[in-house]
């Protein structure tokens, strides 16, 4: 069985048992952590891609892979907008319901079915959540099935070009291999590994594309200093 890395890291942490980070680990890639204190950050310590992204939310907020639920506090208790919080975490939703997020669901995006939604917000590499290229066409059919018709939706994401970057200036993949942006990974904590997942990281122009596609008019709101954007997209319900 697949273990609840994100909940039991939150639930120590919460619990005052914090000893140690999620280890993220990736096949051709070095060993990464995620920090725990992180994912209890404040809005003033939180990056300025996120603040921009909480201040263009309106309207009725779904949360989509909140956490520890601290972009959903922000939004309820000093912007005092409707937030529905949703993690396929169900220790990280208790640890929300604790810091008294009012609306928290275990849910995974694609089991949510409640709609009506004016602003949905995909943060952390939110377009990680697609999974693959191949899915994008899901992820925004179901999107629209969420939100109001000139609703808006908030994600980031990086472009991984940069990794392929040779020396004289060129750019090298192997066309073969797949879109360059899709990654696998499995986390760790203590003694709990989780199975290997796909997670996506798109470049700004196949995302505009395929948003543009599906009938959302794109703009990039926020580029930050290592090839990561906040993107947002406005669903125009013709």
């Amino acid at each position: 069985m697949n273990p609840d890395i994100f909940g039991a890291a939150i639930q120590d942490y919460y619990a005052d048992q914090y000893s140690e980070d999620i280890v993220v680990q990736a096949a051709d890639f070095d060993d990464d952590s995620i920090p725990i204190p992180y994912l209890f950050r404040s809005y003033e310590e939180m990056p300025p891609l996120e603040q921009k992204a909480l201040s263009l939310c309106r309207g009725t907020v779904l949360d989509v892979g909140c956490g520890a639920g601290s972009h959903a506090l922000y939004l309820q208790n000093e912007c005092k907008l409707q937030v529905t919080a949703i993690d396929s975490s169900a220790g990280a939703i208790g640890v929300c319901q604790q810091r008294g997020v009012q609306q928290a669901e275990v849910s995974t995006l694609y089991d949510w079915k409640k709609s009506g939604f004016d602003t949905i917000i995909l943060l952390m590499n939110g377009s990680g959540i697609i999974g693959r290229l191949q899915e994008i066409d899901r992820f925004f059919t179901h999107l629209k099935s969420l939100l109001q018709p000139n609703g808006q939706v908030l994600i980031d994401s990086s472009d991984l070009a940069y990794l392929f970057m040779e020396e004289d200036g060129g750019f090298w993949v192997d066309a073969a291999a797949g879109y360059y942006g899709e990654m696998q990974y499995r986390l760790q904590y203590k003694n709990q590994v989780s199975d290997w997942f796909d997670w996506l990281y798109l470049d700004y122009n196949t995302l505009q594309n395929a948003a543009n596609h599906h009938g959302f008019v794109c703009e990039l709101a926020y580029e930050g200093d290592h090839y990561d954007y906040l993107a947002q997209l406005t669903w125009v319900d013709s």
